[in-house]
C-alpha cells in the first residue's frame, strides 16, 4: 500500500467530522473517495495533507507514520494536491507556472534573481509536461485568460511538475462543462499511468469511468469501498445519496 490510515478521527468541539476511517490506497490505482455533501471528504485530504491535525489515529505513507509530519515534509515524501479552485499563477504565461512547478522540485523556487538564460535549461521539460495535459499551445499564453476546463489541465501539469508518488486531486472537475469534463477525466487516466491517484469527485460518470477503487463516506465514516459495479448497487450508498444523487448513481451504473 501507497497510503494508509488507521482509525482516523476529526473532532470539532465533539462534532465527530470524521471517525474511524481506515483507508488503503494501493500503489498505480486512481483510488475515488466519493460521498454526499458534510460526507467528510475534504477533511480526510486535509488531514492526508496535514492542514489538519486527527484527534485521533494514524495515516502511514509507504509504510512510515507521517501522523505527526507537516505539510512541508508531506510534499517532500512525494504526496502533491491540487485544490478544488484553481491554484495557479493568473498573470504568469502557461510555461511559467510549469517552470515554476519544476523550480520548486529544485529547491529554487524563491530565486528570483535567477537569469532567464539559467531557467531556459528547465523548458524541454516543461514543454513534455505541457504535451501530457494537451496544452503545448497555450505554452505563451497569460494564464487568467485561459478557458476553465484548461486551468484545470495546468494545475495537474504543475502538480506534475513536482514528481508526485501520490497525487491528490479534489474535485478536478467541478464546475466544468461536458466538453472539458471528458478531456480532464482522460488526463487523469493518462497521467495516472506510472503513478497513484487519490481523487475526491462528485461526477459519478467520471469515477465510474476511471477509478480502480472506491471508498465511500457518510457522515464521517466509511460505509462501502470496492469497485464502482460493487458500490454503486450498495443499499447503504443509495440510502446516504437519496434523491438526485441516487439517481445519478444508479445513471452512471447504467
Amino acid at each position: 500500500m501507497v497510503l494508509e490510515t488507521r482509525g482516523l478521527c476529526m473532532e470539532f468541539k465533539g462534532f465527530a467530522a470524521v471517525s474511524d476511517v481506515d483507508l488503503s490506497v494501493r500503489r498505480g490505482e486512481i483510488h475515488a473517495l466519493i460521498g454526499p455533501n458534510g460526507a467528510g471528504k475534504t477533511t480526510v485530504f486535509n488531514l492526508l495533507t496535514k492542514f489538519l491535525v486527527p484527534t485521533r489515529g494514524k495515516i502511514l505513507f509507504n509504510g512510515h507514520d507521517i501522523t505527526a509530519e507537516k505539510s512541508a515534509q508531506i510534499a517532500r515524501r512525494g504526496i502533491i494536491r491540487s485544490f478544488q479552485i484553481s491554484a495557479t499563477f493568473p498573470h504568469l504565461t502557461v510555461l511559467e507556472n510549469v517552470r515554476i512547478g519544476l523550480q520548486r522540485k529544485l529547491g529554487t523556487s524563491f530565486h528570483f534573481w535567477r537569469s532567464e538564460r539559467s531557467l531556459e535549461q528547465l523548458t524541454p521539460r516543461v514543454m513534455e509536461l505541457l504535451e501530457t495535459v494537451d496544452l503545448t499551445e497555450f505554452a505563451s499564453s497569460v494564464t487568467a485568460e485561459l478557458p476553465y476546463g484548461r486551468k484545470r489541465a495546468l494545475e495537474i501539469a504543475t502538480t506534475l511538475a513536482m514528481d508526485p508518488e501520490l497525487m491528490l486531486l479534489d474535485e478536478p472537475t467541478q464546475g466544468m462543462g461536458h466538453e472539458d469534463v471528458e478531456r480532464v477525466t482522460q488526463l487523469i487516466k493518462r497521467v495516472a499511468a506510472n503513478r497513484t491517484v487519490l481523487m475526491v469527485e462528485h461526477n459519478m460518470n467520471v469515477v465510474a469511468e476511471i477509478a480502480d477503487t472506491i471508498t465511500v463516506l457518510a457522515r464521517g465514516e466509511v460505509i462501502a469501498e470496492g469497485p464502482y459495479d460493487q458500490v454503486s448497487g450498495n443499499p447503504r450508498v443509495l440510502e446516504a445519496y437519496m434523491g438526485s444523487a441516487e439517481a445519478e448513481l444508479q445513471g452512471a451504473h447504467g
